[in-house]
């Protein structure tokens, strides 16, 4: 049978494709080389942006690697158009943009500790969750991909050491261990494992199951990306020359990728009476932070002003309840209204709009708290989480009725 040439062609194509993403996850080692346009650049990078951004809301919300975890993940991630999965063996535009999008964060996040600390976390995080996705075949397809190819022991070795494996395996009956595959790792590849008493240590090799081999590939991949983030890092100034791509990465560091709250669409929908009950019962707790702080000193200095006034506009206060909201307070700490209409007042009419330039702000992004302007002695803005001293933020979640699990959980996932 003779092909066309289109289809000799296309046939070539297809394998070039093979070879350059021969597996849905990678270690992301060699940077993409080919050209694509600035409108690409930065809906590649939004996209991955927001992917993170998922991954790193439910992370402190849920205990990582949890059944809940892994099924909130699941359906937040479904509504996002990033193909996070890509388990198709030849879904070459699906790799492709994982691929690039990769690339592209990580120039906007190797440009500061802070940022290379929070891009590094999210990735290692979506990579456990899509090799834990895998099933046991590419699972081990990935292993042989990125030099972690592990001898698997055979299964009179295992039978051999069943009741020892069964032992030093935590979460292992005997059934499991028979059934599951181990394979035998040098003990510095698998040295977070054997530090948490979780394997079978003989002759200065871990015997590790299958399901347990991801802190290996995690730590792996955490060695290879903190060099690659720090190498890049080095590459700046030359990128900061270019016009075209500085601006588009400053912007990416520092951007807010959830509702649009420019458009008014949930403006009315609360009234200042609700303000005190939903403190409580809603807000996160870097604003019922700052609301309490409020409601005790009658004033907040700038960055809360600003970090708070635009939370409220952002659930829905109209520029005349905040004028309104803030007035009252402030003259219950002591400045007159004449004060207060002209220190202040501008301030709120700026941020809603209607002084200056004319624009319209939107809420601090977490990452916006989280990254600038932190809090000094007799500020209340900030990340409580980032921001606060451990025991002041222990005895600030007692003081909210927080049980002493949901404590410790959130002690674990800041501090481990």
């Amino acid at each position: 049978m003779e092909f066309s040439r289109a289809r000799l062609k296309q046939a070539r194509l297809a394998g070039d494709r093979r070879e350059l993403y021969p597996h849905s996850l990678q270690f992301y080692l060699e940077p993409p080389t080919e050209n694509i346009s600035l409108v690409e650049f930065e809906g590649f990078a939004v996209d991955r942006l927001k992917l993170l951004k998922v991954v790193e809301n439910l992370g402190v919300s849920y205990v990582r690697g949890s059944d809940l975890y892994k099924t909130k993940l699941e359906g937040e991630l479904r509504k996002l158009k990033f193909p996070y999965k890509a388990l198709v063996e030849d879904d070459y535009e699906a790799r492709r943009k994982d691929h690039i999008s990769h690339f592209i964060l990580r120039l906007a996040y190797c440009q500061s500790e802070d940022l290379r600390r929070w891009f590094l976390q999210q990735e290692m995080d979506l990579l456990r969750y899509r090799f834990n996705q895998l099933t046991d075949s590419l699972r081990q397809k990935f292993l042989e991909h990125v030099n972690l190819s592990f001898e698997a022991i055979s299964e009179d070795l295992k039978n051999e050491l069943a009741n020892e494996l069964y032992t030093s395996t935590p979460g292992y009956s005997m059934t499991k261990v028979k059934e599951q595959m181990f394979y035998k790792v040098g003990l510095a590849d698998a040295v977070d494992l054997f530090r948490a008493r979780r394997v079978f240590i003989k002759d200065g090799f871990a015997y590790v199951p299958l399901k347990e081999i991801d802190a290996i590939v995690l730590n792996n991949y955490r060695t290879k990306l903190s060099k690659a983030l720090a190498l890049t890092a080095r590459s700046l100034p030359s990128i900061q020359s270019d016009e075209r791509l500085q601006p588009l990465l400053n912007h990416l560091s520092h951007s807010y990728v959830g509702p649009d709250y420019s458009v008014q669409k949930n403006t009315g929908k609360i009234s200042l009476e609700q303000i005190d009950i939903l403190s409580v019962k809603s807000f996160p707790l870097c604003m019922r932070q700052l609301h309490k702080a409020l409601r005790d000193n009658h004033h907040l200095r700038h960055g809360g002003r600003m970090q708070y006034g635009l939370f409220l506009k952002g659930i829905g206060l109209t520029l005349e309840q905040a004028l309104e909201f803030w007035k009252k307070e402030f003259i219950r700490g002591k400045v007159d209204a004449d004060k207060f209409d002209k220190g202040y007042a501008y301030s709120i009419r700026h941020s809603y709009g209607k002084e200056g330039k004319r624009t319209d702000y939107t809420p601090y992004s977490c990452m916006k708290i989280i990254m600038s302007n932190p809090p000094s002695q007799g500020d209340y803005h900030g990340c409580p989480f980032r921001h606060s001293d451990p025991e002041l933020l222990k005895q600030k979640l007692q003081s909210y009725k927080i049980p002493p699990s949901g404590i410790t959980q959130v002690r674990h996932i800041l501090f481990g």
